[in-house]
């Protein structure tokens, strides 16, 4: 009984005052830390909580307010939908998933899990979905569907094995700089608004300067909260313009309200045609996840101190959550489109916290906010919103890229991967650089010798021939136009 005991985390886990840093005292609780995958996993019996955890919650908060604001906006625009609407639905979305997923499945149930988040890379499809025909409960079904079954095969974890340190790196440099530069770019736009281009600049440098000192003292899992904070103080104190307009109050939380002919997203329930014209789409959405997960995973690896592995992100289990929140967020009447959690999950992994405790304070934060309502304007504000997105996850990912770039010859990949994301997209990238990286065309040519045949080009080949298809289909290549004229 004695052996059992001492392999629990509340006889392993010790005072902060028995530490020489209350680094070594967090390292500590990651390595001592045992979560439970699919059973109860209690406060103070499986995990603490530490004041360090409202910082992938804050993160995370503003993030999910922005991106579901940004997936519902894209599909009322054209549906002509109001952006009353809008902020309605992104209220009852944060509560969905506040009480049924963020703090029930990744608080409780499996803290392997991560949050399920918002599909941020299919926000600029959205419109070629409304135009097709497609309803948003149909896609929100079949990708909850088709992520569920790749979730238990565990594909996601076998393509995540299968993709090499350089692939993952550059798939991280893309992304993080396609990020810094999206949201620069949308910062300058806010300020020229106003005749007040030279604001931005003076936010950017403060923030680039505030990173430098926190990285500095090591304290760089402070950047969201002060970076935000930063960029509302200086724009608010150079005189742009800003103003709190949400009320407080609790959406219509009845499905029948949502998907009614006349109310809601005025669409009513999808028939088949519905499901027809959005297959290609929810495809290539759940395609999207593993090269999405795998990042996430490789960042809270780099993140984490050695002997940590338990309380590592599950791919699969992630995939899991992810689908049973997207299936139940649209059956209710929710119009986003879940992935991975990358505003959490980076942010929890700088300041080295695992996933229960962190998902705990996310979902009260949600909760609050949607029912508060008016941190929903200052989340969305463009100064604050653009700080957080660069120190709290783009920043990150480059950096997470560089360093797994750095030996061997995974430049060679990583250059692959770069060049094809920007010719196409990332998707195409991943794909066709773990074929060729696999195939030892590139890279290291020893790992592909240990791959064997499956490996090296049954599974990436056919994964790659899968979605080249879905995107021929959907017209995704440049200047091809799409197979099936309804894409056209």
């Amino acid at each position: 009984m004695s052996d059992k005991r001492a392999t629990t985390y509340t006889d392993l886990s010790r005072p902060r005052a028995e530490f020489a840093s209350r680094a070594d005292y967090l390292e500590h609780e990651l390595q001592v830390m045992s979560p439970k995958r699919w059973r109860p996993n209690l406060p103070g019996r499986d995990y603490r909580f530490e004041w360090e955890d409202l910082v992938p919650g804050m993160a995370a908060t503003i993030g999910k307010i922005v991106m579901v604001a940004a997936i519902v906006g894209a599909f009322a625009a054209p549906l002509g939908l109001s952006s009353e609407f809008v902020i309605e639905n992104v209220r009852f979305e944060l509560i969905i998933a506040a009480v049924l997923f963020v703090i029930l499945i990744s608080g409780f149930l499996n803290p392997s899990a991560n949050l399920a988040g918002t599909h941020g890379p299919l926000i600029p499809l959205v419109p070629l979905i409304v135009a097709s025909g497609g309803h948003p409960m149909a896609l929100g079904l079949l990708v909850g569907l088709f992520g569920f079954l790749l979730g238990v095969t565990k594909g996601g974890s076998l393509l995540a094995r299968l993709t090499s340190n350089g692939v993952c790196g550059g798939l991280l440099l893309y992304l993080g700089f396609i990020g810094i530069s999206g949201q620069v770019e949308k910062l300058f736009t806010w300020a020229q608004g106003f005749d007040k281009g030279y604001m931005a600049f003076v936010v950017l440098i403060a923030t680039v300067v505030m990173y430098a000192w926190l990285e500095h003292i090591q304290k760089r899992w402070l950047a969201i909260p002060l970076g935000a904070g930063v960029a509302a103080v200086i724009a608010l104190a150079m005189g742009a313009p800003f103003e709190f307009s949400t009320q407080p109050g609790v959406p219509n939380m009845n499905p029948a309200y949502w998907w009614g002919e006349s109310t809601g997203w005025q669409l009513g329930w999808p028939d088949w045609s519905h499901f027809v014209a959005v297959l290609p789409f929810a495809v290539l959405a759940v395609a999207m996840w593993s090269p999405d997960f795998l990042g996430h995973q490789v960042f809270q690896k780099i993140s984490y101190p050695q002997k940590t592995e338990r309380v590592q992100m599950n791919i699969d289990d992630t995939m899991m959550a992810a689908s049973t929140r997207q299936a139940v967020g649209s059956l209710l009447g929710g119009g986003n489109i879940s992935s991975s959690w990358g505003t959490y999950i980076i942010p929890a992994s700088i300041a080295r916290r695992p996933i229960p405790a962190g998902a705990v304070v996310t979902g009260i934060l949600c909760i609050v906010a949607a029912i508060w309502g008016y941190p929903m304007d200052l989340a969305v504000w463009p100064p604050v919103l653009s700080v957080a997105l660069i120190v709290g996850v783009f920043l990150p990912l480059m950096e997470a890229g560089m360093q797994m770039t750095r030996e061997g010859k995974t430049t060679q990949s990583a250059a692959l991967v770069v060049i094809s994301s920007v010719i196409v997209n990332p998707v195409f990238g991943w794909s066709f650089a773990m074929l060729l990286d696999n195939a030892g065309l590139v890279g290291c040519k020893d790992r592909a010798h240990e791959l064997g045949k499956g490996g090296r080009w049954i599974i990436p080949g056919i994964a790659f021939i899968v979605l080249c298809a879905v995107m021929a289909v959907i017209g995704m290549f440049p200047g091809v136009p799409a197979l099936l004229p309804a894409f056209r």
